[in-house]
C-alpha cells in the first residue's frame, strides 16, 4: 500500500489545525472507507487527548483510526511507516516549529495550511508556503472558522491568490458544533450528521483526497 501523507501545518497557533486533522481523519475513515492513521507531532498533545476521549466513548478498536505520536526528527520515518499500511496518514504539527514542519514536508503528499479570515493569519502563511516550496511539497490553503457574510473573507481569498498558493474551494464555517464535538471525542460527522458543518467537512475531505490522488 502506498498511502498518501497529509501534513496540517501553520506557523501561527490557534488556527484550528487539530480540529481539521480530527475531522478529516474521521470523515475519510467512516464515510469514505479509507484506512486512516493520525500522527501527532505537537507536544501539546491535543489530538491525543481527543482520541483518548474517543476511545473511552467507543472502545479502542472502534475509533476507526490508528494513532501514533512522534518527535520532529522521527516524524518523517513514522509517517512513511504508517503510509505502508494505510490509505491516508494525517499529521498534526505544532505552531512555531520549523524543524517539525520541514520533517513532515519531506514525507508529505500535500501540505494543508489552515487560514482564518484575518490579516494576522495571512501574514503567517508566507513562511510556510516558502518552506513547502523549498521541499517541493504541493500545498493548499483551507479557510477555517469563516464567519457568515464577512467582507474580510474575500479580502483574504484575494490576498492568498496573490501569494500564488492553491486555495481549497471548500470552506469551514465558524460554528460552535465543531468545538462541541471535539470536546466529546467525536466530530460533527457523528454528532450532527445532517448539519451544514458536516456537509462542509465532507466537501473538504473529498476535495483534499482528490488533490492527493492526482
Amino acid at each position: 500500500m502506498d498511502g498518501k501523507i497529509i501534513t496540517v501545518v501553520q506557523q501561527k497557533g490557534g488556527v484550528g489545525k487539530t480540529m481539521l486533522a480530527a475531522h478529516l481523519s474521521v470523515c475519510a475513515a467512516l464515510e469514505l472507507g479509507k484506512a486512516v492513521a493520525i500522527l501527532d507531532v505537537d507536544p501539546q498533545g491535543s489530538l491525543g487527548e481527543w482520541l483518548e476521549k474517543r476511545e473511552a466513548l467507543m472502545g479502542e478498536e472502534a475509533t476507526g483510526l490508528t494513532f501514533r505520536t512522534s518527535s520532529g526528527w522521527g516524524a518523517r520515518r513514522e509517517a512513511q511507516s504508517l503510509a505502508r499500511d494505510h490509505d491516508v496518514v494525517i499529521i498534526d504539527t505544532p505552531p512555531h516549529a520549523e524543524l517539525e514542519a520541514k520533517q513532515t514536508f519531506r514525507s508529505a503528499s500535500l501540505a494543508l495550511i489552515p487560514v482564518q479570515p484575518s490579516h494576522m493569519d495571512l501574514w503567517a502563511t508566507q513562511p510556510i508556503l516558502d518552506m513547502a516550496s523549498s521541499e517541493d511539497t504541493p500545498s493548499v490553503f483551507v479557510l477555517n472558522r469563516v464567519p457568515a457574510r464577512a467582507r474580510i473573507t474575500q479580502e483574504i481569498l484575494d490576498a492568498l491568490a496573490k501569494l500564488g498558493g492553491k486555495v481549497a474551494k471548500a470552506q469551514i464555517g465558524n460554528r460552535v458544533a465543531f468545538a462541541e464535538s471535539i470536546g466529546q471525542g467525536r466530530t460533527v460527522i457523528e454528532t450532527r450528521s445532517s448539519s451544514i458543518a458536516a456537509a462542509e467537512v465532507r466537501s473538504l475531505t473529498k476535495e483534499i483526497l482528490r488533490l492527493v490522488s492526482r
